[in-house]
């Protein structure tokens, strides 16, 4: 079996339990996985840490590795002076992306040299940022294959040097069929064969699974007839501005609602004074981190569990939702639709519409209102008493179809993991 080195920004990391997920899994089927973090883990991980995965971390660097990556470079030059030359005299990248792309290729040369001695066959590299450089010229030091995952950010949004890093790489996974065909059509010159969908999936404990509409019991906030919830780091791609906006609209249409925000980041402080502008403070809570393990008592408290971001691969929060039989609102975007059938398996609004958003929270108020099993809709003309003028639901005539619920496991699509592959590649059917 190969020796594979596995490399993430961040390993472990709380937002990527996948991640973990991942290697364990490779390391059950026989395959010695060495895990590699550019970053160290933050205290807010220590919960993935007791997997007593040993990790290569990169930074702090010592002195030593340092000076001999400098020399490594020098005494390998042949092996990644095409990749050089991209960097300086090929693209259309800034002078600062070009700066930082050296200093990626210096640190793939650092992490080679911890990789040393180790008989790695494969670096893989979780995620289209940096660190799939650094592990790509990490790989060209050692002599030795790369791949990478892309899901959605580092795919769409910030795709610097993609287009050596698809051209370099063994096989490319993503978690997606948009996000294929958006790098077939975007790389043409990358092979259709080696760009492969590797569906995510998430386990939900029995007593947390099918739970449906379970309201809230007790609650130090105000009353209200609808509990929305959203899961997801505090950054801007997230938008919970518009969350917050939108709940502005809610309160304005005499929707009584509670709102929480599970997460921590950069925006915390933007969306503290929104929230003081717009007087949602007792509506609108900030719940800042919360670890995985007590995620669940947030789902059975919430009536909708709603998505906002502007972009996304496709959100293990919306598959932990659906898989505890909530109702999910997302955005139709990227490869969103292909977990959330609109009407089927949950509810989708246009992107960036305020009126849309608000509408279909509007529409699931008054199920919940109507005390109605979401899998069971009913036709329905009416907007729901209590509501404001020019506030309405997201349908006047019939409610969407039929709601599946979730078994135990939720999965975005079918899987495309070890079983699934045809292909002589070892390394390719272990990943």
């Amino acid at each position: 079996m190969p020796t594979i080195a596995y490399l993430a920004i961040q390993f472990p990391s709380a937002v990527e339990p996948y991640v973990t997920e991942e290697i364990e899994e490779l390391r059950s089927r026989g395959i010695h996985v060495i895990p590699g973090s550019v970053r160290k883990a933050t205290s807010h991980d220590a919960v993935h840490v007791e997997s007593g995965l040993e990790t290569v971390v990169l930074q702090p660097l010592r002195i030593i590795i340092v000076m001999r990556a400098l020399w490594l470079c020098i005494r390998h030059w042949n092996r990644i002076a095409d990749l050089i030359r991209r960097i300086l005299l090929r693209g259309r990248e800034s002078p600062m992306q070009r700066i930082k792309a050296l200093a990626h290729t210096w640190l793939g040369a650092c992490y080679a040299l911890q990789l040393e001695g180790r008989e790695v066959d494969h670096i893989h590299a979780h995620h289209g940022y940096f660190g799939s450089w650094i592990a790509m010229a990490a790989a060209r030091f050692l002599d030795v294959s790369f791949s990478l995952t892309l899901h959605g950010s580092d795919l769409l949004l910030h795709g610097t040097y993609l287009d050596a890093k698809l051209e370099n790489c063994r096989f490319c996974l993503t978690v997606s069929e948009y996000n294929r065909r958006y790098i077939l059509q975007q790389y043409p010159g990358v092979e259709a064969k080696k760009v492969l969908v590797s569906r995510l999936g998430v386990c939900i404990p029995k007593s947390r699974a099918l739970s449906c509409v379970t309201r809230r019991i007790d609650s130090d906030g105000p009353s209200s007839d609808l509990s929305v919830l959203a899961v997801g780091r505090l950054h801007a791609v997230k938008d919970h501005a518009f969350l917050v906006r939108a709940c502005a609209h809610l309160r304005a249409c005499g929707s009584g609602f509670e709102c929480l925000i599970a997460g921590e980041g950069a925006e915390r402080s933007n969306l503290e004074a929104l929230i003081l502008k717009y007087g949602l403070r007792g509506r609108v809570r900030l719940l800042g981190h919360v670890p995985n393990a007590q995620t669940g008592s947030l789902y059975a408290r919430a009536d909708v569990v709603v998505l906002t971001s502007r972009s996304e691969g496709i959100p293990l929060v919306l598959m932990e939702a659906m898989a505890s039989g909530k109702l999910v609102l997302a955005p139709e975007i990227t490869g969103i639709p292909e977990l959330v059938i609109a009407g089927k398996t949950g509810f989708l609004y246009k992107p960036g519409s305020l009126a849309d958003f608000v509408a279909r929270l509007l529409f699931i108020h008054s199920l919940v209102r109507g005390h109605q099993r979401p899998d069971h809709p009913r036709r329905s003309n009416s907007t729901g008493s209590g509501m404001g003028p020019g506030c309405r639901s997201a349908t006047t005539s019939t409610a969407p179809g039929t709601l599946s619920r979730s078994a135990n496991c939720s999965s975005s699509g079918p899987s495309n993991r070890v079983g699934g592959f045809r292909d002589e590649d070892l390394v390719l059917q272990q990943i």
